[in-house]
């Protein structure tokens, strides 16, 4: 770090602050978390072990839980040092939108589902959503590589957010304001169209006799998408509103964010999706209810 003025210090360096005011527990908060890590991890390699595996499940319909799991999978190792959380979050929103899109057309038209979505169009549009993750993500490095960060250098939660290294510039950051926001808002609108989705789900199967059947094909995803939002609505509304009063609950509610939807999301496929929970069952040398 060097001058500026004489009130102002250029920063070069930022810190991470962890958990403050529990630094003296930081070894034993340690193991709970890494437990849960390991297991998220090892969740995740073996939904996309036996998806990747089993010729039973080589169908479009399983594609987005293994595309789920990469993700997740992805989105554990680089949270720590790098701003990949960002692309991540929007890549699982992603995710979570073509899994509703295709509860919709195999409700909608069940006969026809195997014929409208085929392996390769499955594919297609995992690549085009991956690269539109990738695109949207991309400039918020380089626009916060053009800002000047005076005196302050410490970030407010445990991993790098774009709202905090953005905070703590000295210079104009406008355009990282409403690129941000427009980031937030491209996310947002994911849910919307998710919302959307399940109108046009419910009205179907208000429609048919099996109710139950229809309801049962997405209580998976259902939960995916509750396990993904809760926390990141929960945590916007304690940083509007409570950030101040509660900092050590944001930061733990942050922290939660990380670990609960990968830790989740593989029990959630494994007891809910039968076909995924048989295989992993043998797999393991046990055997399926």
């Amino acid at each position: 770090m060097f001058l500026l003025h004489t009130s102002e210090v250029e920063v070069s360096t930022f810190l991470l602050i962890g958990i403050p005011g529990l630094e003296h527990a930081h070894i034993w908060i340690s193991i709970p978390i890494c437990l849960m890590y390991l297991m998220a991890i090892l969740g995740n390699c073996t939904i996309l072990f036996v998806i990747r595996r089993e010729h039973s499940l080589q169908e479009p319909m399983y594609y987005f839980p293994s595309m789920l799991a990469l993700s997740d999978l992805v989105f554990l190792l680089p949270t720590h040092s790098k701003f990949f959380i960002h692309e991540f979050t929007d890549m699982e929103s992603s995710v979570l939108l073509i899994m509703s899109f295709d509860r919709f057309i195999a409700i909608r038209n069940p006969l026809r589902y195997s014929s409208l979505l085929t392996s390769v169009r499955a594919l297609q549009i995992e690549l085009v959503f991956a690269i539109k993750s990738i695109l949207l993500v991309l400039p918020l490095p380089f626009t916060l590589k053009r800002l000047r960060y005076c005196n302050k250098h410490l970030f407010s939660h445990s991993y790098c957010l774009h709202q905090d290294v953005m905070k703590v510039a000295c210079t104009d950051n406008r355009v990282n304001f409403y690129y941000g926001l427009f980031v937030a808002l491209c996310m947002m609108s994911d849910s919307v169209f998710i919302a959307i989705s399940y109108v046009f789900i419910l009205k179907t199967v208000l429609g048919i006799a099996s109710h139950g059947d229809a309801i049962n094909t997405c209580v998976s995803h259902i939960c995916a998408l509750l396990i993904f939002y809760v926390p990141i609505i929960t945590l916007a509304t304690m940083h509007r509103f409570s950030k101040h009063k509660f900092p050590l609950a944001t930061i733990l509610r942050a922290d939660a964010f990380l670990l609960i939807p990968p830790l989740m999301n593989p029990i959630v496929y494994c007891v809910k999706t039968w076909q995924i929970r048989v295989k992993v069952l043998e797999k393991l040398a046990l055997k399926p209810k």
